[in-house]
Formats: structure tokens, C-alpha cells, sequence
């Protein structure tokens, strides 16, 4: 009878750790359905409501054509961009400024938003280089970073813009001294003074002589300088179903031929690895 008993109580005693294990279980199973469910929302059908996208100033035509096939997907999305330098952009988020989407045209941009728990994991989607331009006509008769810019008003961004940065970086590796009459906040600004005569030559994007109207553009060296450009959602992203359906969008088949046709370079190219951590690094 005190075996009977003993038997008895023990198995009662083990009925608690096998709930405990049953539960454990059905958590285990719902977190993976739930995080599987997340991961496929945008596939799952159009996304909807307002996003906020943040881009350089150079992404501007690509990503205006790039926001109509986005919307012909998802008829009831409204899509509102800012066009600024990129670290502009970076510090508008850090002042608060809300946004769902950022795209750099560097990856030393990005890691500033990054180390500031501004974004959270990026993905590099294009590449850009950098030439040089002239008003129609070439009527200051420049020939490349050479002595026929000595006393010609060349316009540059300013070092602290990816583009400035760059351009900083490829007069050092082309050994060349570069004297600018102005140092713009944004490439744009730089291909409007072209464009408009004001300057005898500028250095932007290629992509930026590619769009630019009146110009010619007078072929240099890329001095191995390539711009790489992340894209990632914003910490505080309001709309994370629809920055993931923009950002997918870019990263598709679609988006790459878009991108191709504005002249940016495919992702990658030269350096490095296209996707990034966590926003601390780890």
C-alpha cells in the first residue's frame, strides 16, 4: 500500500513539469509561425498608408521613377520624400525628424546613423563615381583635374558630403590640388551651378552628368574612389510593412534596371560587404 502511495505521488509531482514543457513548446512554435508571418507580410499582399523616405540628394530621379512602380503595386501608399546631403538626412533624424526609410550615398553616413541607434540592419544597393562637367560648349576650355582649371571657377561639395568626401579622396589619389571657387551641401547644387553657367566645371556623380541638361561632361579618372550606397529602415520607422516593400522593390529586378538607366553602379562593386550589422555593430 506505501508503494501504491509513493507511486502515486510521484506521479503527481512530475504532471507540473510536463505542463511546464507543453508550454514551453507551444511558445517556441508560435514565436517561429509569428516571426515566419512577419518576414512574408510585405509578399502577403499591397501595403498601405503613408511612408517617409529619406534619400541623397543624387538618388533623387531614380528613386522618383523607382516610387511609381512601388505605388503601382501598392495603389494606396503614399510615398513623401526628402532629397537632402546625407548627413543632412542624418541629422534631421537625430533632431527628431520622423522618416521610415534612409538611404546614404556612403557607407561612412550610414555607420554615423547606425552608431547613433538611428537605423537598424543596411543593405547596399548601388555604387556611384565621380566626373567632372562643363557648361555647353566647354566655353572655359577644360581638358580634366589638370592646369586648365587654374583660374576656371570649379564648384565641389563641400568634404563633409559623401560627395565632397569623395572628391577629397580622389584628388589625393590622383595627386592633383583642387582650388573651388564654392563648396556645395549637396551634389545637386554643384550640377545647377553647371548647368546654369554660373561655374566653368564642377565634380559630381556620374550619375548626376547623366541627368544634368546643358552640360558636358569631360571624362577622368575614378582614382579606384567608387561611393557605396546603404538603405535601411529607420529605428523609428512608422510604416515597417511598407519601408520593407520599398526597400524589396529596390532590390529587385525592377529596381536594379531603374537604377541602371540613372547610371549607378551595381552593389558591391570594389569594396564592401553589402549587408551591415545591428545599429551598435555587434
Amino acid at each position: 500500500m506505501l508503494t501504491r502511495q509513493r507511486r502515486l505521488l510521484a506521479a503527481i509531482a512530475l504532471v507540473p513539469l510536463f505542463s511546464l514543457a507543453a508550454c514551453s513548446g507551444t511558445s517556441s512554435t508560435s514565436g517561429s509561425s509569428t516571426a515566419e508571418a512577419g518576414s512574408s507580410a510585405s509578399a502577403a499582399g499591397p501595403v498601405s498608408g503613408e511612408l517617409t523616405v529619406f534619400a541623397a540628394a543624387s538618388l533623387q530621379g531614380a528613386f522618383e521613377e523607382i516610387a511609381q512602380g512601388v505605388k503601382e503595386d501598392n495603389p494606396d501608399l503614399t510615398i513623401t520624400f526628402n532629397f537632402l546631403g546625407s548627413q543632412d538626412l542624418v541629422t534631421a533624424l537625430a533632431n527628431g525628424d520622423a522618416a521610415d526609410v534612409l538611404a546614404t550615398a556612403n557607407n561612412s553616413t550610414m555607420t554615423d546613423a547606425a552608431n547613433q541607434s538611428l537605423v537598424g540592419e543596411q543593405t547596399e544597393f548601388a555604387t556611384n563615381t565621380l566626373t567632372l562637367i562643363v557648361p555647353k560648349g566647354n566655353p572655359a576650355g577644360i581638358t580634366g583635374l589638370d592646369s586648365s582649371l587654374d583660374g576656371a571657377d570649379l564648384v565641389i561639395c563641400a568634404p563633409e558630403v559623401p560627395c565632397g568626401e569623395a572628391t577629397e579622396k580622389l584628388a589625393t589619389a590622383l595627386g592633383v590640388t583642387l582650388n573651388p571657387v564654392s563648396e556645395e551641401q549637396k551634389v545637386t547644387d554643384v550640377r545647377g551651378k553647371v548647368e546654369s553657367g554660373e561655374a566653368d566645371a564642377g565634380i559630381v556623380y556620374t550619375t548626376d552628368a547623366a541627368a544634368a541638361t546643358g552640360v558636358e561632361e569631360i571624362s577622368i579618372p575614378n582614382g579606384g574612389v567608387i561611393n557605396h550606397y546603404p538603405i535601411a529602415i529607420t529605428s523609428g520607422a512608422q510604416n515597417t510593412a511598407a519601408a520593407q516593400a520599398f526597400i524589396d522593390y529596390i532590390l529587385s529586378d525592377k529596381g536594379r534596371a531603374i537604377l541602371d538607366t540613372h547610371g549607378f553602379g551595381a552593389p558591391g562593386a570594389g569594396a564592401t560587404p553589402s549587408t551591415t550589422a545591428s545599429p551598435t555593430g555587434q
